[in-house]
């Protein structure tokens, strides 16, 4: 049995067997098990493959933060507000189970002076929330509707697949078409054909949410803050060993 190995640099090494009296031609129980039996020559690729998409789900965190003279005043100001926001999103078409509490804080705010304690002068309240937007064209609109409504904090805008597995699947396709491509590549240049696939592994699988910044307007607009969700692109890679005859 021979053994090549094909990297990323497309390098070849063989290692042929040589003749050994029969009594020392025996193959170990483990190999044998591993190779089923291979009698040709072994070549494994490692070789990616990826998809892109436009995303289909967008994932907004926001919120409102508020200030008063008492830690009191500055939750109860932020309740009011908050409870409006968490509103205003229903009613721009967010399911309830999409809405999540993600912080709530509260702490004094401080003057420092010199040789002298910190003086507390007011508090300030804190509320965020994330919520899933699943029609990527109404992210603006859901943005504009929570400021609207009196949210003043939006931390940006993630975009990713609601069936991520799906983009993974099309990129396990493309990875396995391009090791096969490599594998007939290998095996013509050789002068001989791939017989089988002899073991398969992925290495991985990554489909990165796109966090996109976003800075929301404090007045009323005609038009819906512009959010463009672009693609994403989602990477496997495998590690395929074919039998060459």
């Amino acid at each position: 049995m021979r053994l090549i190995k094909a990297a990323a640099a497309f390098a070849v090494m063989a290692a042929f067997a040589t003749p050994q009296p029969a009594q020392a031609q025996q193959p170990q129980p483990e190999a044998h098990m591993m190779h089923g039996g291979v009698q040709g020559t072994l070549l494994s690729i490692s070789a990616e493959g990826s998809s892109e998409a436009r995303p289909d789900m967008a994932t907004i965190n926001l919120g409102v933060t508020t200030q008063g003279q008492t830690a009191q005043a500055a939750l109860q100001e932020n309740a009011r507000r908050m409870t409006a926001l968490t509103q205003a999103l229903r009613r721009a078409g967010i399911a309830e189970r999409d809405i999540q509490t993600a912080n709530v804080s509260v702490y004094p705010q401080q003057q420092y002076r010199e040789n002298e304690p910190p003086l507390i002068t007011g508090y300030q309240a804190n509320n965020t929330v994330t919520a899933k937007v699943r029609n990527v064209n109404n992210v603006g609109r859901v943005i504009d509707a929570a400021v609207a409504a009196g949210g003043n904090t939006v931390h940006g805008v993630s975009f990713s697949h609601a069936d991520p597995e799906a983009q993974l699947d099309a990129a396990r396709r493309d990875a396995i078409a391009e090791a096969r491509r490599r594998a007939e590549l290998y095996a013509n240049a050789l002068g001989m054909r791939v017989h089988r696939i002899v073991a398969v592994q992925e290495g991985g699988g990554y489909s990165p949410p796109i966090p996109v910044p976003v800075m929301a307007r404090m007045e009323a607009a005609d038009a819906a803050t512009p959010v463009s969700p672009g693609e994403i692109e989602t990477r496997v890679s495998v590690n395929i060993t074919f039998e060459l005859r």
